[in-house]
């Protein structure tokens, strides 16, 4: 474990009655409307102990106690007839309730007695529930509003949540009838509720710097086994040697050529001398399908080519895992029945070598996804027996693939023992050209032709063509100058040229305050362990980051300008303004996401989470989740020694620190300017890890 930080809060008080705003709104109604009539109660210790005190204490007069004009108190039943009447009147009055109270008894008795022994038990936990919920929110309120240094720390979880993916749950979704590759799509909100905080591996050990790390990586981090290494192909297992401690992938050795050679092939297919000049063809993002251990992302990462890595949840030996363990981009994704959360012409190459996708069945309708995903002018690589098969089984799947791949319009530049390249066209009219052949599939129409879905169902229609995004990657700038569009291109995002460069220039101040915050507190707690050579400079402390709002994607600019040597999940929240597609055109990787649901990733995967204004976004909005909720997902997410970085109003900072007591992070509060409403919530994970019984 790290040296515990000392990091007080000097000139900054959080004041009393600073309610966490998430949480409030999932409060039940009858609390806050006991609250509203009050008008103000004691804040003693005492009753915030005693929750229930706020709801049912006698904090209003008598209903008839108001006073007079002449100072007597009236009586309510005296209108000026005489006593006899109105004793008739209340004894009257007495009989018609005792009626029905009565009535409503007997009623209630044969709704009782009506009803199952098994309705009854449903009914009786329900109420159980209600009861419990009730009371564990009024005592959160207490404690995190009134006393933030006495907030009751949140458990740690069973072992069974070491490795814990939320939404992904094969065997479950087995159980409910799904099958035929939908058993691995994603399936939030029946998942079990993580409201602990996970646990290292026993033997869990901090990764390595980077770029070390991208090549060796600990056994104990990983679910993987030594026979599951064996088992592999024997592409991979070129690329790995495992020990007893480490994992090695030597795909930069001279010895173990064989990721250098297939990308030199795929270069040389293209027409191009090597892998090197991609870049000068307008390649800089590629989705690798089924990516293995991200052996052919990191080598392409020496050519600036920024590679994410997609595949199915596996309850071990994860391809996502372990590549994310290299530092390299990556999460978990199905390519089965619903669409990508990427926008539409997102990737300049698509890359599947033995992927496990069946591009021929479904009608094709997986590799029109695959199309949806292509900018115009990109590159499909394939690489597969069934592209060099003998028998007529196999030559018919083959024949259909390259048909269907024709009537997408791509165009077939070549094929090489198992490997195929195809182009897409960059010309719409090419649609309307196309052969009568076989059915060709027909273009979307406007209205279905949507640039970022959120897990729609998949689309039997070509995609993108409506979308002024609509530029062959020919026609674009190659990277690095891809980075700043012109003026013409950001008014396809509804962008003025001053408004993007202030972005630019607010953000690249933004990382050297975070920097210069960063670099002391880093190198104070991470001293040189035994074995270390003298620590770098601080980027190589952070390797995989995570922004939660990433906006333009200027804080993923800013931290490549600096020379930080990191790569950035640029989330889009599904609730705010969708900049996702010009993230994608700049150059870079990201995702649309509703933080209300379970990020699509393995536990302890980013060294840096990132989040300015997202408080705001978050609660500018009704939502059935709580700030508690999402910081749990955070916890999850962050690798232990992690760090977070919140960016937002004093207020919502005042009560995400209070949250962090709960979390058991170390938090520090840092004033921005003296005249701004901003603050800084700098938050350090503790490394915490499963002790031998």
């Amino acid at each position: 474990m790290s040296r515990p930080l000392y990091r007080g809060v000097t000139g900054i008080r959080i004041p009393d009655g600073s309610i966490d705003p998430w949480d409030s709104q999932s409060k039940d109604k009858t609390e806050k409307d006991g609250l509203d009539k009050r008008g103000s109660f004691d804040q003693s210790p005492l009753q915030l102990r005693s929750p229930f005190r706020v709801l049912f204490s006698d904090n209003s007069s008598s209903k008839y106690g108001g006073a007079s004009e002449n100072g007597f108190s009236p009586d309510p039943f005296v209108l000026g007839t005489p006593r006899s009447r109105h004793k008739l009147i209340l004894l009257f009055m007495k009989f018609s309730i005792v009626f029905i109270v009565i009535f409503a008894l007997a009623g209630s008795f044969w709704w009782t007695v009506s009803i199952s022994t098994t309705s009854r038990d449903h009914i009786y936990h329900g109420y159980r529930r209600l009861q419990e919920k009730l009371v564990s929110d009024l005592l959160d309120i207490g404690e995190i509003s009134y006393a933030p240094s006495k907030t009751k720390e949140l458990e740690f979880c069973s072992q069974d949540f070491e490795n814990y993916v939320p939404c992904f749950n094969a065997s479950e979704n087995l159980a409910q009838g799904h099958s035929d590759g939908s058993e691995f799509d994603r399936q939030c909100g029946h998942e079990l509720k993580q409201n602990c905080l996970l646990l290292s591996p026993m033997n869990y050990k901090i990764p390595l710097r980077w770029p070390t790390g991208r090549d060796v990586i600990w056994v104990s981090n990983v679910k993987i086994t030594a026979q599951e290494v064996l088992s592999s192909g024997s592409f991979t297992k070129r690329m790995m040697m495992l020990d007893e401690e480490q994992i090695s992938f030597r795909s930069a050795s001279l010895m173990f050529d064989g990721v250098e050679d297939y990308s030199h092939q795929i270069a040389e297919m293209i027409g191009l001398r090597n892998e090197s000049n991609f870049i000068q063809t307008g390649v800089r993002t590629i989705l690798d399908i089924g990516c293995g251990y991200g052996s052919f992302g990191a080598h392409l990462f020496h050519s600036q080519l920024l590679t994410m890595c997609i595949a199915n949840y596996e309850p071990s030996g994860s391809q996502v895992q372990l590549t994310l363990e290299r530092g390299l981009p990556a999460m978990v994704a199905s390519f089965t029945t619903k669409q990508l959360p990427y926008p539409s012409l997102s990737f300049d190459m698509l890359h599947c070598a033995r992927c496990g996708i069946h591009w021929d069945q479904k009608d094709g309708i997986l590799l029109i996804e695959a199309d949806r995903l292509l900018k115009p002018g990109g590159y499909f690589v394939w690489t597969s027996p069934l592209t060099n098969a003998r028998n007529k089984d196999s030559q018919q799947r083959w024949k259909f693939i390259h048909d269907f791949a024709e009537n997408l319009c791509w165009d077939m530049l070549s094929q090489q023992d198992e490997t195929v390249v195809w182009k897409k066209t960059s010309k719409i009219k090419c649609y309307s050209s196309r052969k009568n052949g076989s059915p060709p599939p027909p273009l979307c129409s406007r209205g279905y032709d949507v640039e970022s879905p959120y897990y729609r169902d998949l689309q039997n229609c070509i995609g993108g063509t409506h979308s002024s995004r609509w530029i062959s990657i020919e026609k674009r700038a190659n990277w690095p100058s891809r980075d700043h569009p012109n003026k013409n291109e950001l008014a396809i995002h509804g962008l003025q040229p001053d408004e993007f460069v202030e972005d630019a220039e607010s953000w690249r101040t933004a990382v050297n305050n975070y920097w210069s915050l960063l670099s002391p507190l880093i190198f104070s707690d991470h001293p040189k362990r035994p074995g270390d050579e003298d620590p770098p400079p601080p980027y190589n402390m952070l390797r995989n980051v995570l922004d939660m709002n990433a906006h333009f994607g200027g804080f993923n600019s800013a931290l490549l300008h600096s020379g930080k040597s990191v790569w950035v999940m640029n989330v889009v929240p599904a609730n705010g303004v969708n900049y996702l597609p010009l993230i994608q055109d700049r150059g870079y990787v990201g995702v649309l996401h509703d933080w209300c649901e379970a990020f699509p990733t393995y536990p302890r995967t980013y060294d840096l989470v990132h989040a300015a204004g997202f408080l705001s976004l978050e609660t500018a909005q009704q939502h059935r989740c709580t700030m508690l909720d999402i910081f749990v997902e955070i916890d999850r997410l962050l690798r232990p020694e992690g760090w977070i970085i919140i960016r937002d109003t004093v207020p919502l900072i005042e009560s995400a620190r209070a949250l962090t007591t709960r979390l058991k992070w170390d938090a520090r509060v840092i004033e921005i300017e003296s005249d701004s409403d901003q603050r800084l919530l700098i938050c350090q994970k503790p490394f915490f890890k499963r002790q031998a019984n």
